[in-house]
């Protein structure tokens, strides 16, 4: 079998230029039929995305030269979101990196671009251990992804098999005033990508108390959140409900997120420090934090949607859980 980094790195050179051709525009064709909160312009993001940070070799080389892949593989079952395109691929580069047998069972709802990459991957190496998950077997390992509900399900199917589950979470972005133009339009791509969906997409601003959100006015480009967004422009139009239109997303001030893909939060602060507090404080709800203020761990404005092979969903190293 040919190594996991040449394997992926040949996927990536695959992938390249995705979209531009029939066959891959097919694809994504598909995959709208079958998500309709899917874009193509949020597929080829997507892809865009794992090529650039997960499937260039000096990157694999260098993430994977801290671990050691097992010597005995174990059966690995894991249970894909599709609320964005190919949000589970990262686990199946995990499992198969780390030695294991990975049996998947992508989502309804991504589906289409799951298999279409995992069919790539058998094609580049016929023995890779990818296979197809079923719920009556059993298995050493489990990663599962989804809400409450489904959590709830997952801790009492996989009982004593040991697991990794993953809930929601939201991604905040802090600014001071005097993010440059550039930043500015790196933010509305935090906020608007894939509909508002996944946890790294931006639904809360920090802005001072004396600061103007300069955001400029865009579309969205999903037809189901535009039609969310006219809901609610109508709604708190006849309640007479303060708002501000950006085209692509609504923003209100309040101090919680948004139970809404039509909107974002804008919340107000005096001190930084405050801030600091905050994202303290709520650590466990958040994944991601875009700034360029001095801020621990926070993404640069315009890279929340670009997760590296180190920013592991929910801050739990996957790679440490399945070795």
């Amino acid at each position: 079998m040919k190594s996991v980094v040449d394997i992926f790195v040949e996927l990536g050179a695959r992938l390249r230029g995705f979209g531009d051709d029939d066959a891959s525009r097919e694809v994504m064709r598909h995959a709208v039929e079958q998500n309709l909160w899917f874009t193509e312009r949020d597929i080829v993001h997507a892809v865009d995305a794992i090529r650039e940070e997960m499937l260039d070799g000096a990157k694999l080389t260098a993430w994977l030269a801290h671990y050691t892949p097992v010597s005995v593989p174990q059966r690995v079952a894991v249970i894909m979101a599709g609320n964005i395109p190919l949000v589970g691929f990262f686990d199946l580069l995990c499992v198969v990196c780390s030695g294991h047998k990975l049996y998947v069972k992508p989502s309804s709802k991504d589906k289409v671009l799951m298999e279409y990459i995992i069919d790539l991957l058998r094609d580049i190496e016929t023995e890779i251990p990818i296979y197809k998950y079923n719920s009556e077997d059993r298995y050493d390992m489990a990663i599962a992804t989804g809400g409450d509900e489904a959590n709830a399900y997952f801790r009492q199917h996989f009982e004593g098999t040991r697991h990794l589950l993953r809930g929601s979470r939201h991604s905040v972005a802090v600014l001071d005033g005097t993010e440059s133009d550039a930043e500015l339009q790196g933010l509305l791509s935090d906020i608007t990508s894939y509909s508002g969906l996944g946890c790294r997409s931006v639904s809360m601003l920090f802005l001072p108390e004396d600061c103007e959100l300069r955001l400029p006015k865009s579309k969205a480009q999903n037809p189901k959140l535009r039609n969310n967004i006219a809901q609610r422009r109508a709604l708190y139009t006849l309640q007479g409900k303060p708002y501000k239109d950006y085209g692509a997303f609504l923003a209100l001030e309040a101090t919680a997120f948004s139970t809404s893909l039509a909107e974002i939060a804008i919340c107000r602060y005096r001190d930084i420090k405050e801030v600091r507090e905050w994202i303290a404080e709520h650590r466990e709800e958040l994944q991601c934090v875009v700034s360029h203020a001095d801020i621990e761990g926070c993404v640069p404005f315009g890279r929340a949607q670009y997760p590296t092979l180190t920013d592991y969903a929910d801050g739990v190293d996957s790679m440490k859980f399945l070795l």
